[in-house]
């Protein structure tokens, strides 16, 4: 919620989708609710509904991030643009409990280019974030600003997040029908006699 405090004044509309398995919280305060608690890979949003999807909290959680990004590519219109804010697998932030980036899988570019490409979407922009240490005492955050600037230049690498900006492409593969299904066999129904018993179908059949 934080990030759509920033953006939601110069949109039409704006909400926060939680995924189930993390519950939900009430957004924004004191006023009617913009927050729902929904299946990552079942958005409650119509085709081609909205211009941008900001990613955060979510993607290093997901069962299935393919079926997750498949549904975000349903949803968002023609050009629309998808932002995920991920754990950095080199990060020191994905490597202690305390922190928020500290649960679940984290990401390098690689990994989410590859997914974003198999999933539709254009890598266009990236970005790292959180170049200073999680430090757990206040007293010391005063000095996460320099740090920050710091860390761009000495230690790109390991950031504790990435950014990525992607672009929905236009056209997608027609799917086909899963292997599994193939070869699924498909019985034809069999007459057996009133009183004949089950052993009598099989019989049939060999």
């Amino acid at each position: 919620m934080p990030y759509i405090d920033r953006f939601a004044a110069d949109a039409e509309r704006a909400f926060a989708f939680m995924p189930a398995a993390q519950g939900a919280q009430n957004w924004p305060m004191g006023a009617a609710s913009l927050s729902a608690l929904v299946g990552v890979e079942d958005l409650p949003l119509g085709d081609a509904s909205v211009d941008r999807v900001l990613i955060i909290h979510a993607l290093e959680f997901a069962e299935s991030p393919e079926a997750m990004l498949s549904e975000v590519w349903r949803v968002l219109a023609p050009g629309g643009r998808i932002v995920i804010v991920a754990p950095h697998r080199r990060g020191v932030w994905a490597r202690f409990e305390h922190t928020p980036f500290g649960s679940g899988r984290p990401w390098s570019r690689g990994q989410l280019t590859r997914l974003l490409r198999g999933a539709m979407f254009t890598p266009s922009a990236w970005a790292e974030a959180l170049l200073f240490p999680p430090f757990r005492r206040r007293s010391l955050l005063g000095f996460a600003a320099p740090l920050e600037r710091l860390g761009r230049d000495l230690w790109p690498l390991f950031a504790g997040v990435v950014v990525i900006e992607a672009t929905k492409q236009l056209y997608r593969g027609v799917p086909v029908t899963s292997t599994a299904r193939e070869r699924r066999r498909v019985v034809k129904p069999v007459l057996v006699p009133a009183g004949a018993g089950a052993g009598a179908g099989a019989r049939r059949e060999a």
